[in-house]
């Protein structure tokens, strides 16, 4: 596609989109459904919805998150609660279709992944760099901000990552990446840890690939469904898979120690979020190791606390993350982490509905579901 700008707009450049915006909606009733969203075609088009450094995107891949499954089916996470009609999806890639004329580091045409948030840039995490922790973020897809599943969204660039000549797949995949990366940084995995992961969906596929690129050995990963321990070992073959049975949290940490050979693990990356595998964590880890949460739970949970207290166990949780972007791109463009195995279904946009119902049912397989649009 070629710019253009327009009588509206003179100011801006522009590419003139052809298709009318849709997104895929939930709401408190819990129904699924793909119908118009904004911005419009005609606006896409004028280019007069862009505020001062928004870009326009047109989306083309979509990763669909647990989160996004939860709050269709759940109609919340914690206090993030779904009220009203809301589009789901915050793991995107795309092109830029139109520029602010206040941006000057992005062109239509680039090819861009998006950090799927807005912050205050006034706050304490703002101004230390943990803007994660933003008082007041927008963060696309938790209620009540609409999320990237649309064919177009205005964003402001400076979230917006340049990813040159990485797929749309690839780059939609950085969300989740950006997750296991935040994880890798603060939990201090270093050359040559034991690691234990528990869970083995996206996030912890992904961790296991960051943990094998730093060095970490041995690697253990947990899960309940041998499918996806399986899958573990196909994208990284030496890691050790351990199946979950229905046993007390400190006999199962005795059998995870015993996949390790006897070795106690010195991290463990817990992505599940369920009390009975965080449990099982803290009974594991060494003394002195570290139980580092990257997984959403419930509101509340018990945890062996003089476990925790008598071996000096650290037990630490992570919200979201910041500054990943950057070292994310570096790191698959170089090759160093490749998840392209990870993408197991795709849909087009006008049948997210089946997409969604792939993703939330264990019986497909399905790792990562992404819904693309390619027009």
């Amino acid at each position: 596609m070629s710019p253009s700008a327009t009588a509206e707009m003179p100011s801006s450049t522009t590419v003139k989109p052809t298709k009318a915006n849709i997104g895929v909606y939930t709401d408190p009733a819990h129904k699924l459904w793909v119908a118009e969203a904004q911005p419009s075609l005609e606006s896409v088009e004028k280019g007069d919805s862009l505020k001062e450094g928004e870009v326009t995107i047109g989306v083309k891949s979509t990763g669909i998150c647990g989160s996004d499954v939860h709050f269709w089916h759940a109609g919340c996470i914690g206090p993030m609660i779904v009220k009203d009609t809301h589009i789901l999806g915050h793991e995107s890639a795309g092109v830029v279709l139109a520029v602010h004329p206040s941006v000057e580091h992005l062109k239509v045409g680039d090819r861009v992944a998006v950090e799927p948030n807005i912050i205050c840039n006034a706050c304490e995490p703002c101004l230390t760099g943990r803007y994660n922790g933003c008082e007041k973020v927008q963060f696309l897809s938790t209620p009540p901000v609409n999320g990237l599943l649309r064919r177009y969204v205005n964003h402001p660039a400076v979230w917006c990552h340049k990813i040159g000549n990485m797929s749309f797949e690839d780059g939609a995949l950085l969300e989740p990446l950006s997750v296991s990366l935040a994880a890798m940084e603060r939990s201090g995995v270093h050359l040559g840890d034991p690691v234990l992961i528990c869970g083995a969906g996206p996030i912890g596929l992904i961790t296991l690939l960051c943990c094998r690129a730093a060095g970490a050995e041995p690697i253990v990963i947990t899960d309940i469904d041998e499918g996806r321990l399986a899958f573990a070992k196909q994208i990284v073959p030496s890691v050790t898979t351990f199946k979950v049975e229905r046993k007390s949290a400190e006999e199962s940490a005795k059998d995870i120690v015993s996949a390790f050979g006897g070795i106690e693990p010195t991290v463990a990356l817990e992505c599940t979020g369920v009390e009975s595998s965080v449990a099982a964590a803290i009974w594991a880890v060494k003394f002195g190791g570290k139980v580092f949460v990257i997984g959403v739970g419930r509101n509340e949970m018990n945890v062996p606390f003089m476990r925790l207290s008598t071996r000096e166990v650290d037990l630490q949780f992570q919200y979201r993350y910041c500054n990943t972007w950057p070292r994310a791109i570096r790191l698959v463009k170089s090759g160093i982490i490749d998840m392209k195995k990870l993408v197991t279904h795709r849909f087009s946009l006008q049948d997210a509905v089946k997409a969604f119902e792939t993703a939330a049912d264990p019986k497909t397989g399905a790792i990562k579901v992404q819904i693309q649009s390619e027009d």
